[in-house]
């Protein structure tokens, strides 16, 4: 539901959850994702999604100049940031540094976790975390 000052209050069960892609259009094999809001909703800086992975489900590695920002609602998650491995559970959270190349792998029991991210790039193409030497 939309407010008079453009606000949005729901259920994440009232949206519907679709199919996850990888950038180039690519679907990924039991993983979905649910749009709480997004600048569809008016809002101008960040966008909120849930993700929804069965049991061994890939989003493989990756990178882009933005930030996440992930909460473990349930199940558990092995988050690859560069070299480095986290196995995630309900109630952890990860930050991952813009550019950083990172990966999910949903444990036995699957997972569900928030992403947060920006609409714009939080830095510019060239920038590095600093894990492999900032250019900042």
């Amino acid at each position: 539901m939309h407010g008079t000052c453009g606000e949005k209050v729901g259920h994440v069960g009232d949206v519907e959850a679709e199919a996850a892609r990888l950038a180039d259009g690519t679907q990924l094999e039991g993983v979905r994702i649910r749009w709480l809001v997004s600048e569809k909703d008016g809002a101008p800086t960040f966008a909120m999604r849930v993700f929804e992975l069965e049991p061994g489900a890939v989003i493989p590695e990756h990178r882009h100049p933005w930030e996440h920002e992930i909460y473990v609602l349930n199940g558990s998650v092995e988050v690859t940031i560069e070299d480095t491995r986290y196995r995630l559970e309900s109630d952890m959270f990860v930050y991952i540094p813009p550019n950083a190349r990172h990966g999910y792998r949903a444990g036995e029991d699957g997972a569900r976790f928030i992403c947060v991210i920006p609409h714009r790039p939080s830095v510019p193409e060239d920038w590095t975390p600093p894990c492999r030497g900032s250019k900042a």
